[in-house]
C-alpha cells in the first residue's frame, strides 16, 4: 500500500519506465489548402520519426495530437511512479521490475553512484550518504527502459523527457495533395497552420509501377558452392578484446566518402562475457531520428541483451528532412555503406564478434537502410529485418548481391508514411517505392525462391524454398500504422541464419 505521507509528492503517471515515450507533448492547429485557403478535413496526421500516434483533421480542418495518451493511440499502460528525496534518503514508490538500476548523477553529468536491484516490487529506499549533496539527477532503468528525473531543492522529482528522443516530426497526408512534413520545435504548440499543395506534374509522373527483377540474373554466382549450412564455421580468437560488459560507448570514426566524422553507439550488454563469439546487430534509426532514440525505442534490444548480443546504433546525417540514410536519391550525401563496414571493423577489433552472425534491422528510413545493406552488403550480413519501409526504384535497380540473403520485412496496411501499396513518396525526394508486396516479390526473385508463399507459424507470408537455404518473409499487420518491427518475430528469424564462411574477410 502506498504511504499516505508521500501521496502528493512527485506522483507521476509516466510511460517512462515501460514505453517508448517518456514525456508529454501536444500540438493543435488547422490544415488548409495553400492555394485556395480551403479548410481540409480528413487529412491523416501521424508521427514520422516514431510510431504509434495518429489522428485525422476534422471537417473544419482543425486537429489535435498529443503524446499524453488522450488523443493518441497508445499501446502501453501508464505506471504510477513516485520519487522523493529527504535528507540522504531516496525513496522510489510503485517500482515493479525484474531488474532495476538507479544512478545518481551530479550537475556535470558524472555518475556518482549506481545501484542494481533484482526482482523489485513496491517501495525501494536508498541511503545516498554524502553523495546526496551532489545529486542533481536520478536515472532509473527498469528492465532496460530508461527515465531521468531532476531533483528540486524541496526534494520533489520532475520527470525529464527520455534521453535521445527528438520532438515529434509529423506527416500530413491526403489523397490529391503532396505529403507535408512538420517538425515540432517545442513540446507544446498551439494554433499551428499547415498549408498543403497539389503535387507537381513531375512528382506525380514518377509513380510508375516497378517490376521485380528477373531471377535469371538477379543474384551473382556465390563465391563458393557450399550452402549456408555446409560451410565450415570460422574460429574466432577472443583474446585481447577490450569491450566491457554493461557499457554504452559513443564511437566516432573518420569514414571515406563522408563529409565529417561519423558516430554510433556500441551497446555491450551485461550478459556479454567476452569468452566466446557473439552475434552483432546493427539497428538503423528513422529519418529525423537519432542513434540514442533508436536504442530507446527498438523492439530488439530487450531480447538480444539477454543473449549477450552486441548491438550498434549508428547516427545518420542530414540532407533534407533531418538525419537519415543514403538509400539512393535520398536522404544523405554520405557513404553509409562504407560507414557500416567501418563500424563492423571497429567492433570486431574491440569485441568478440562472430563474423558469420552479423544482422541488420531498422525502422522507417532505417528500415530502408537495412533493405539497402541486404542489397549492397550480402557478403557481410547473414540476414536483415527492415520495418516500415521498402526498397525503392533506384536502389533496387542498382542492387548488387554477392549471394542470396534472408530478409523479413514488417509492414502495416494503414501506414501513411510509407504506403503499403508503394509508389511515389510524395516528398519530391525521388523515392519511388516498390511497395510491401513488390519488395516481397523482389527478394523472392533475387533469392531464387520457387513455388508460392505459405503462411508460417507467426502468421506471416514466407518463401521457404530458396537458394542456399535462405528465406524471404513479409509480416503484414492489418490496420498497422508506421511502426517498429516486432522483435519477438524478427530476432528468432534473424539468428537462425549464418553467413557462409567463404564470405568472411
Amino acid at each position: 500500500m502506498r504511504n499516505p505521507k508521500f501521496a502528493s509528492i512527485a506522483s507521476l503517471a509516466l510511460f517512462g519506465l515501460f514505453s517508448s515515450q517518456a514525456f508529454a507533448w501536444s500540438i493543435d492547429g488547422v490544415v488548409k489548402s495553400k492555394v485556395s485557403g480551403r479548410l481540409l478535413g480528413g487529412v491523416k496526421i501521424s508521427t514520422f520519426n516514431f510510431g504509434g500516434y495518429e489522428t485525422t483533421s476534422a471537417e473544419d480542418g482543425t486537429f489535435r495530437l498529443s503524446g499524453d495518451g488522450t488523443t493518441a493511440i497508445a499501446s502501453t499502460k501508464a505506471s504510477n511512479v513516485a520519487l522523493h528525496m529527504e535528507g540522504n534518503m531516496l525513496t522510489i514508490y510503485n517500482a515493479d521490475a525484474r531488474s532495476l538500476s538507479v544512478s545518481v548523477i551530479n550537475s556535470l553529468g558524472k555518475v556518482l553512484k549506481k545501484n542494481n536491484i533484482e526482482n523489485v516490487q513496491g517501495i525501494v529506499s536508498l541511503d545516498l550518504g554524502k553523495l546526496a549533496k551532489g545529486a542533481k539527477f536520478i536515472r532509473v532503468s527498469a528492465d532496460n527502459r530508461n527515465s531521468t528525473f531532476m531533483l528540486t531543492d524541496k526534494g520533489a522529482v520532475k520527470a525529464l523527457k527520455k534521453e535521445g528522443n527528438l520532438l515529434p516530426m509529423l506527416q500530413f497526408a491526403m489523397e490529391g495533395y503532396a505529403n507535408f512534413v512538420y517538425q515540432m520545435q517545442s513540446e507544446t504548440e498551439t494554433g499551428v497552420t499547415i498549408e498543403m499543395v497539389r503535387p507537381s506534374a513531375d512528382a506525380s509522373s514518377s509513380s510508375e509501377a516497378v517490376e521485380p527483377p528477373k531471377s535469371s540474373n538477379s543474384v551473382e554466382p556465390p563465391k563458393s558452392s557450399s550452402s549456408a549450412g555446409n560451410d565450415e564455421p570460422i574460429v574466432v580468437d577472443c583474446s585481447g578484446k577490450t569491450a566491457q560488459s554493461g557499457k554504452d560507448e559513443t564511437v566516432r570514426l573518420t569514414v571515406q566518402g563522408s563529409s565529417g566524422q561519423r558516430s554510433f553507439i556500441m551497446h555491450v550488454p551485461s550478459a556479454y562475457k567476452g569468452d566466446k563469439p557473439v552475434p552483432l546487430l546493427i539497428d538503423y534509426h528513422p529519418i529525423g531520428g537519432s542513434s540514442q532514440g533508436q536504442m530507446n525505442d527498438t523492439k530488439y534490444k530487450a531480447l538480444t541483451d539477454k543473449e549477450g548480443v552486441i548491438s550498434l546504433y549508428p547516427q545518420g546525417t542530414t540532407k533534407t528532412m533531418g538525419p537519415g540514410w543514403n538509400v539512393g536519391p535520398c536522404c544523405s550525401n554520405d557513404d553509409d555503406i562504407e560507414f557500416t563496414r567501418e563500424m563492423i571493423k571497429y567492433v570486431r577489433e574491440k569485441a568478440c564478434i562472430d563474423p558469420q552472425r552479423i544482422y541488420a534491422a531498422g525502422f522507417s528510413m532505417g528500415g530502408g537502410m537495412s533493405n539497402h545493406v541486404a542489397c549492397m552488403m550480402s557478403d557481410v550480413f547473414a540476414a536483415v529485418a527492415p520495418a516500415a519501409m521498402d526498397l525503392n526504384k533506384t536502389n533496387s535497380a542498382k542492387c548488387t548481391k554477392a549471394r542470396p540473403i534472408s530478409v523479413i520485412n514488417f509492414r502495416g496496411t494503414a501506414d501513411q508514411v510509407c504506403k503499403y501499396q508503394g509508389g511515389d513518396s510524395g516528398y519530391n525526394d525521388g523515392l519511388n517505392f516498390l511497395g510491401a508486396e513488390g519488395t516481397f516479390k523482389y527478394w523472392a526473385e533475387a533469392d531464387g525462391c520457387t513455388g508460392a508463399p505459405t503462411t508460417n507459424s507467426d502468421g506471416c507470408q514466407e518463401y521457404s524454398t530458396c537458394r542456399d537455404g535462405v528465406k524471404v518473409v513479409l509480416c503484414t499487420k492489418q490496420g498497422g500504422q508506421h511502426e517498429q518491427g516486432d522483435g519477438r518475430i524478427g530476432w528468432p528469424f534473424l539468428k537462425q541464419f549464418t553467413l557462409p564462411a567463404s564470405f568472411v574477410k
